[in-house]
């Protein structure tokens, strides 16, 4: 249940989509969109400095 709530709050964080929306999509895709948002964030950051590979685990889980 832990894992539903850090893909929602983080895709709702980024793009706004109401809970309903998020709740309908299969988890397969709730993770493509943090994989998505993640790909976003890499290039808006591409500043030459050390990213995290997955900006999505912010709590070091893998």
């Amino acid at each position: 249940m832990d894992k539903l709530y850090e893909e929602m709050g983080f895709i709702a964080y980024y793009f706004h989509w109401s809970h309903e929306a998020l709740m309908q999509m299969e988890h397969r895709e709730r993770q493509r969109w943090c994989e998505e948002i993640n790909r976003i964030n890499r290039r808006l950051n591409d500043d030459g400095s050390e990213q995290p590979e997955n900006l999505f685990d912010v709590f070091g889980k893998g």
